[in-house]
């Protein structure tokens, strides 16, 4: 029995010994300047509330796609897209602080939006007025009141100064006289 007693006592000392020195390991561990793999902090990010709505009456736009592009070094690196909810909102909380993105929203019967915005406060608020589609402007187009004011006007095929100071028959120097109706002329001769 004292036997017995005697390697219960030399395992829980083993075992306390153990516990001593792993915890102690550990705790130095901790304090080593090289521990594998470095953190890297995940950057700051901002949240960007878009509001979306009718430029005719103020009314929100629901189910609009909002999709947001971020810009790196001027060039598009993906995109995200949501959808506006019933008032016409669509928030985003993944977009970086002083980045640049650019934002555009497409929803059906209304003109596409958008335009480019830095990302420099942690909370944005992005009012976005859609506008019905307009008419396509076409030069080509007859009967349209603006194309034809913008048109330039016909020149008359005859000078006036010359029809004018031309007596029937007589040839007007400067001038072909064969060329204008397609026929020759008999040549004047002088009195």
């Amino acid at each position: 029995m004292f036997l017995r007693l005697h390697r219960f006592r030399l395992t829980l000392a083993a075992s306390a010994l153990l516990a001593i020195v792993s915890a102690s390991s550990a705790l130095m561990a901790q304090d080593a300047p090289n521990r594998g793999r470095k953190y890297k902090a995940p950057p700051a990010t901002s949240v960007v509330v878009v509001t979306v709505l009718r430029a005719t009456n103020g009314k929100p736009v629901e189910n609009a796609s909002v999709i947001f592009h971020p810009l790196v070094n001027g060039r598009n690196s993906g995109n995200m897209e949501l959808k506006t909810n019933d008032d016409g909102q669509a928030t985003i909380d993944l977009l970086e602080t002083g980045s640049n993105v650019r934002v555009q929203v497409i929803a059906p019967g209304f003109q596409t939006y958008g335009e480019d915005f830095k990302i420099g406060k942690d909370k944005m608020a992005i009012d976005v007025k859609l506008h019905r589609p307009q008419p396509q402007y076409s030069v080509y187009k007859q009967g349209d009141a603006k194309a034809d004011a913008e048109k330039p006007a016909e020149k008359p095929a005859d000078p006036p100064a010359a029809a004018d100071a031309a007596a029937p028959g007589a040839s007007v120097p400067g001038t072909d006289d064969s060329k204008t109706d397609g026929k020759p002329k008999p040549a004047s001769t002088p009195k």
